[in-house]
């Protein structure tokens, strides 16, 4: 497990390579977000004390955890939306590192810094520069969906890549520009007049709301919804904005993808929250959070493996004839769990045929896992 010399950036792009029908009408949809993975123990790589938002009342809210930058791809797999993880990044803190911490180090050698927008951009780029020529959809929460993430990957991809998020309450909207024929002192504007802030234009048209039919989290559902094409100035763009209103409550979501519905920009955004399920998936059913590697290299490793299982369970489901049966009945839901999926790979795995794949090791060292992951390299 602590082999520092696994390739995994290849065997990564050979993952990528099995997915079946990657696109989601025509585009790849790729999920942008982080989160925490809890340890025990003082000595361990890319652990700090990190702030935890969303830490219940009988949580810390600064537990000792690794923090993760995560890049999934939001695939609908048998009638249901899946996330396959693609990528990671553990995010070490300025401050750690200028502390010289132990377990900022891989091989007694700092670890250089990287801010969790720089780490997601190299990510996005990545991935998408192996799927050349495929438009691009991230989809992020507030947080990732700010200029720094958007102006380096689009000028590195082009035209191709386009991002869904979610508007704060306070960001200010603009009209498109109008052209003039007149000729006025100063600068050219390069925004039209000021609309009104999110929550302000909220309330202006929620009586022009349309209803509209969606899949949204494994249900269909009837939502209210107003949209309007304006100009984001922190994005320095145009962007098509959607407020849906649920009672007394509205969100507003927006994309640079003017060409996506609004029945799109919902459904692909509620399928965002699915990269949330697979982080409680790695952790609670793959087993990362209860792992007890230490050095850098092993803690990689079995990070990048857990990952890996989770993938490769999604590429199985979805190469199934039929769809998997869901075993635990919950009430108002049909489609299959994801340790649905884990508890039939667990029977074939008991199969006699699975042995011919992956052998039992025998006196060598080489693990049998990882000797088949280098030969799906080779």
């Amino acid at each position: 497990m602590a082999s520092s010399t696994l390739p995994w950036q290849r065997v990564w792009q050979t993952i990528w390579g099995l997915i079946p029908s990657p696109e989601t009408d025509g585009r790849l949809l790729l999920a942008l977000d982080d989160t925490i993975n809890p340890k025990s123990g003082t000595h361990i790589f890319a652990c700090d004390t990190v702030f935890d938002h969303a830490a219940k009342t009988n949580q810390s809210q600064y537990p000792w955890a690794q923090n993760i930058v995560a890049v999934g791809l939001l695939k609908r797999i048998k009638g249901r939306w899946g996330c396959l993880f693609m990528d990671f990044r553990f995010y070490i803190a300025q401050k750690t590192l200028t502390a010289n911490s132990k377990n900022a180090r891989i091989k007694d050698q700092p670890v250089p810094f990287q801010s969790k927008l720089e780490q997601a951009c190299h990510m996005l780029i990545g991935i998408s520069q192996h799927f050349p020529n495929t438009p691009v959809l991230a989809v992020m929460d507030s947080w990732f969906g700010n200029y720094s993430v958007w102006q380096p990957v689009r000028k590195c991809l082009g035209l191709r890549f386009h991002i869904l998020s979610r508007l704060r309450s306070n960001n200010v909207l603009y009209n498109q520009l109008v052209e003039s024929k007149e000729n006025k002192r100063g600068r050219p504007a390069k925004y039209g007049k000021r609309i009104g802030s999110t929550a302000e234009i909220a309330k202006q048209f929620v009586s022009l709301a349309k209803n509209y039919t969606v899949e949204l989290y494994g249900k269909t559902r009837q939502v209210s919804a107003y949209d309007q094409v304006v100009v984001l100035k922190t994005l320095k763009c145009s962007v098509r904005v959607v407020w849906v209103y649920r009672k007394t409550q509205w969100i507003a979501l927006f994309t640079t993808d003017l060409t996506l519905s609004v029945n799109q920009i919902i459904e692909f955004y509620g399928a965002r929250w699915k990269i949330e399920s697979g982080f409680k998936e790695l952790k609670q059913d793959i087993g990362s959070q209860s792992a007890q590697c230490r050095k850098a290299a092993a803690v990689i490793n079995h990070l990048n493996f857990c990952l890996m299982a989770s993938t490769l369970a999604w590429i199985y489901a979805d190469k199934l004839k039929a769809d998997p049966e869901r075993r635990h009945k919950v009430k108002g839901r049909t489609s299959f769990a994801f340790s649905d999926v884990r508890h039939i790979i667990a029977e074939a795995a008991l199969n006699e045929d699975f042995v011919r794949l992956c052998p039992k090791p025998s006196n060598s060292p080489i693990n049998s896992i990882v000797a088949v992951l280098l030969r799906m390299v080779a």
